[in-house]
C-alpha cells in the first residue's frame, strides 16, 4: 500500500520510500522517513495534492510523490 491509498482520516506508518536520487532527498528532508506516522488529513477533488499531517505539521504531496512512500 502506499500514501496515495489512504483515504482522508486513515493514518499509517512509512515503510519505506520507492524513489531515487533527488525526490527521494526530498520526501526525506520534509520528515518523510521511514518509521514515522503519517496522517491523510484531506485530498483535494480530483485527488491531486494531497494533505498529510507527518511530526506535527500539514504537508501538501502531488499524487506521484505520494505514490513513491510505501506505507504498512
Amino acid at each position: 500500500m502506499t500514501l496515495k491509498d489512504l483515504k482522508p482520516g486513515q493514518e499509517g506508518v512509512v515503510a519505506s520510500i520507492a524513489a531515487t536520487g533527488p525526490m527521494k532527498r526530498r520526501l526525506m528532508d520534509m520528515g518523510i522517513t521511514p518509521g514515522v506516522a503519517v496522517r491523510v488529513v484531506k485530498a483535494a477533488p480530483l485527488g491531486d495534492p494531497v494533505e498529510v499531517n507527518v511530526r506535527g505539521y500539514e504537508l501538501s504531496l502531488r499524487k506521484e510523490e505520494a505514490r513513491q512512500v510505501q506505507m504498512k
